[in-house]
């Protein structure tokens, strides 16, 4: 896999059984890349560990004035130069590769589950949490992957030094053959204490990101209600909790690097009294003392290598245990077993809604929420809080259960926009760059949502004197529109996409009555033949929809035209016009004496 070739095509079923098997099951999924890397990984240490053997034969030849066995040595040395240059630069290459792709790979599982989830992802984890996760967490999962190939490459080495030092010359092979496993190793009982301290600072971290994500979204709101300075402050201890407990972490991975340089040091001084002593009574040469010392002094960037793994897989595994958290959210129980589109009526079991095919429907719902919620029930969204709790029965479009159709056919066929749509950052182009049938041009979606004025306001925006609005960059979430303008881009996304069902809560919330009135001539316009669901309680919309249905207490208790419903229902009324209880109290007293 070439980093250019992202991204993947699939990027395959993870194994979320846990953060541990969630790393191999990584690591099985790139084990070319890995081997790869495993292998310019030998061939760099493999060169290094080279250099004492060259430079012990060059100061022997040097003692035996033998000037052919020097410039072999001269030859070898500049042989392990090239080989140490290609594999460290391969090293780097085939490893910064695994970073990369296992972090795409990631990122595209994670917005997979985002796509599958919708809205539910936000009901099950925090906001700040899946933001952590597809930035700060899959970078320390992909260092852990990389780290691993070089690790194995290391450790190989370590074992070559020593068993080649044993046989080159047993009386300080020995000694380094005993002592490289305990260096290696001696960090292991401070790991717990470290991982946990760590485990800590990334708990705290995640809390902060998390404060941080819901502030900066409700920012506006905070500044209304003047708690802009509130929220500060609590920010302000969070951070101040992430960098003690960073401090407190750092304390112990600051021991764990003390002790790596300390026993190789002590490992080192005693090589060298007791070679020396070896070499002063003549029981080895000069050249092999400077050999044996070089190669244990070259073995110690490799052994490096341990204390770097140990970090990474102490970093990765909570990370990789959060994002296991997410994608091991599913949006229902049941096995999806069609595959197609289906058509005709869409019809909710639960409340009694029915929206005919191909006409436009109105919903009035007294409770906004129970509006959202419905809303999102008749995309197929909504699922029991509970994993394990058996849900209500699902929507049915033409008869077929929604949560038995591929997640991709559900979204096809039904295509939900709440009372609250994001717009992303970028041009106007991009905004309108999304699957659709291809009957409706971004023209006519464009003039049915009543954007005009967006476009003027854009193309006024744009840097150049007579700028396409098309290509006018807009802000994230699009704050730097009104509330209106943005809903109304929104709701042209939606036309666009041309769906055969298309389910609207309160698409015209923001915008005055006279750009209401258009917005509805234009949405019913530009939907004419499709089935189309409104969720709204304003008269200049309801008027012109071919059927309204009144929720009230979770189930539909009037169906009708909006001036029928005006004449016969008092509770739709009530809904409508805003009527207060004593004025509904009134109407009741005038119809009784009627």
């Amino acid at each position: 896999m070439h980093i250019r070739d992202l991204p993947f095509s699939d990027p395959g079923d993870p194994d979320v059984r846990s953060g541990p098997r969630f790393l191999l099951w990584l690591g099985r999924n790139q084990i070319r890349g890995q081997l790869k890397s495993l292998f310019w990984g030998l061939v760099h240490h493999c060169s290094i560990a080279g250099y004492p053997l060259a430079v012990g034969l060059a100061v022997q030849a040097v003692v035996d004035r033998s000037g052919g066995r020097l410039a072999l040595a001269c030859g070898l040395t500049a042989l392990l130069g090239v080989l140490t240059a290609l594999g460290d630069a391969m090293l780097h290459r085939a490893a910064v590769t695994n970073w990369i792709t296992a972090a795409a790979r990631i990122q595209q599982l994670l917005a997979r589950k985002t796509a599958e989830l919708g809205s539910l992802l936000t009901r099950r984890v925090a906001a700040g949490e899946v933001v952590a996760v597809s930035t700060g967490d899959v970078e320390k999962i992909g260092w852990f992957v990389e780290a691993l190939s070089r690790f194995l490459a290391a450790a190989t080495v370590l074992v070559v030094i020593s068993v080649g030092l044993v046989l080159y010359l047993p009386s300080l092979g020995v000694l380094v053959a005993i002592a490289m496993p305990f260096l290696a190793l001696s960090v292991l009982p401070l790991l717990p204490r470290a991982t946990r301290r760590a485990d800590v600072q990334r708990e705290k971290g995640g809390r902060a990101t998390e404060l941080a994500s819901d502030t900066v979204a409700g920012l506006r709101v905070l500044r209304g209600i003047g708690g802009e300075e509130l929220f500060l402050d609590r920010y302000r201890r969070a951070s101040q909790e992430v960098r003690e407990a960073a401090v407190h972490s750092a304390r112990m991975w600051s021991l764990i690097s003390a002790v790596q340089v300390l026993l190789p040091g002590v490992l080192l001084l005693a090589l060298v009294v007791h070679g020396a002593s070896l070499a002063r009574d003549g029981r080895i040469e000069v050249g092999q003392l400077v050999t044996v010392y070089s190669a244990v002094t070259l073995a110690l960037f490799p052994l490096r290598n341990f204390e770097e793994i140990a970090m990474a897989y102490s970093f990765s595994r909570p990370s990789a245990q959060r994002a296991v958290r997410v994608l091991s959210l599913s949006r229902n129980t049941r096995p999806a077993t069609v595959d197609t589109v289906p058509s005709g009526d869409l019809y909710d079991p639960v409340t009694g809604l029915l929206a005919p095919q191909g006409r436009f429907t109105a919903v009035v719902c007294g409770d906004p929420d129970e509006a959202g919620r419905l809303a999102e029930r008749l995309g197929g969204h909504a699922q029991p809080e509970e994993s394990d709790a058996p849900g209500p029965p699902s929507v049915l479009l033409g008869g077929v259960p929604l949560d038995e159709l591929e997640p991709a056919a559900a979204r096809t066929a039904v295509l939900v926009q709440d009372k609250d749509p994001v717009l992303l950052s970028g041009t106007l182009r991009e905004l309108l760059d999304v699957p659709s049938s291809g009957q409706v041009e971004a023209a006519a979606a464009l003039s049915a949502a009543q954007c005009d004025d967006v476009l003027a306001a854009l193309a006024q925006a744009s840097p150049e004197r007579d700028g396409e609005p098309l290509d006018t960059r807009i802000t994230e979430r699009g704050r730097s529109l009104s509330g209106g303008q943005r809903q109304r881009l929104a709701l042209a996304r939606s036309l666009l996409t041309d769906p055969d069902t298309l389910v609207l809560d309160e698409p015209t919330s923001a915008v005055d009555s006279h750009t209401e009135a258009r917005v509805a001539a234009g949405v019913k316009a530009l939907r004419t033949d499709r089935t189309t669901v409104v969720f709204s309680s304003s008269p200049l919309l309801l008027d012109l929809a071919d059927r309204v249905a009144l929720v009230h207490g979770g189930t539909v208790v009037a169906v009708g035209t909006h001036r029928e419903l005006l004449r016969t229902e008092e509770r739709y009324r009530a809904v409508v016009t805003r009527e207060t209880d004593d004025v509904t109290a009134a109407h009741q007293e005038i119809e009784e004496r009627a």
